[in-house]
């Protein structure tokens, strides 16, 4: 790669195009998942819905971490934050995402110490420069995150830190897959499969999806090109009915990934079950702070239960959007009670939720 004009070369974009529509069985329709959010942004920034033949379609699914993070994680945050002394740090995508009665924002503008920071580190600062403060940094994410989480825990520790600590909420995608393609409603030709998340943990996580299910996958970068070759490469793979993991975005992902971010990851965390929103509760697919850390888990640390109250967002199908079995265009809320503005559910939330795709972009 020379220029990020290469990757959105017209020319280029037409050509793929082309090879697609060449590759296609006319008579078949093809239903590929973009599982990252990013993809999700990508494909209706460029309009790539339209370009491609009609019996193409793309189906968004649960790649967006601010989006699957469940009610009780946010309930849990504001009840740390009504407790004295607590500030909650937090990138600033969280604020808004609402929980079953509130939202961080709503809470923050009621008085409570909630502040947004750019970094992990910034946190630690955050600890270090305020010892009366105990902090609790909001540890969202994939495995993309998980290892700047994990070294900001570790930095911690070395610095001697008492009044640190992270609430993690961390997930990992391949159990999420495995438990999505369990679902028989679901019918997928291939899944195009998150970039960020591959760079960490390489493609060899993703074997089962091709072994077990059948289904075709591809590795896929962030730009028009990266996509349309992409799903010129699921559609190959469809053709030749043979289902393979390839790595389209080969000038980042790796087969084995990023060795030194995956022991970083495991010296810290450990797997643990995990509520997704849409999914439920999936064994092994959430990352907890292993004991030799426990004194920087929130969760060890704060005795909070947060009060069961039924959730305010009546008719929200996120659940549903995040499992691809519906988009934001079948919801009733959607650009009417549900706007960036007024947000009922977290995909219209986060720069990279489908339904703040549809509502900025249209239908692609």
């Amino acid at each position: 790669m020379k220029y990020i004009d290469e990757f959105r070369d017209n020319k280029i974009a037409r050509s793929l195009i082309g090879q697609i529509k060449g590759a296609i069985d006319p008579g078949h329709d093809y239903i590929f998942m973009e599982v990252c959010g990013t993809h999700t942004m990508a494909v209706f920034k460029f309009g790539l819905k339209d370009m491609l033949p009609g019996n193409v379609k793309l189906l968004s699914g649960p790649g967006c971490p601010v989006c699957v993070t469940a009610d009780s994680y946010i309930d849990t945050a504001i009840e740390y934050a009504s407790q004295e002394g607590v500030a909650i740090a937090t990138f600033g995508d969280m604020l808004r995402v609402p929980g079953a009665k509130s939202s961080l924002e709503k809470e923050r503008a009621k008085g409570a110490d909630i502040r947004v920071v750019y970094s992990c580190l910034d946190a630690v600062k955050m600890a270090e420069e305020e010892p009366d403060k105990k902090v609790i940094f909001l540890g969202v994410g994939f495995e993309t995150t998980a290892p700047t989480i994990a070294a900001s825990i570790i930095e911690a520790k070395s610095k001697g830190l008492k009044n640190f600590y992270v609430f993690s909420a961390h997930k990992t995608m391949p159990f999420a897959l495995r438990a999505l393609l369990g679902d028989e409603s679901l019918k997928l030709d291939g899944l195009m499969l998150p970039g960020h998340v591959s760079t960490i943990i390489g493609s060899r996580p993703y074997g089962f999806i091709a072994s077990e299910f059948g289904i075709p996958c591809s590795i896929t970068g962030f730009e028009p090109i990266d996509i349309l070759d992409g799903i010129l490469k699921l559609v190959r793979q469809c053709q030749k009915r043979k289902a393979d993991v390839e790595i389209q975005y080969d000038r980042v992902v790796h087969e084995e990934g990023n060795k030194k971010a995956q022991r970083v990851i495991e010296d810290v965390f450990e797997p643990c079950d995990v509520e997704w929103r849409g999914l439920g509760v999936i064994p092994n697919s959430g990352l907890k702070i292993r004991e030799s850390f426990s004194d920087f888990d929130s969760e060890k640390v704060f005795s909070v239960v947060p009060r069961k109250v039924r959730s305010g967002n009546k008719g929200c199908i996120c659940a549903g959007v995040l499992r691809g079995a519906k988009t934001p265009l079948d919801c009733k809320l959607f650009k009417r009670e549900c706007t960036p503005e007024n947000p009922k559910g977290a995909c219209m939330v986060s720069s990279e939720g489908t339904c703040a795709a549809y509502y900025k972009y249209g239908k692609g």
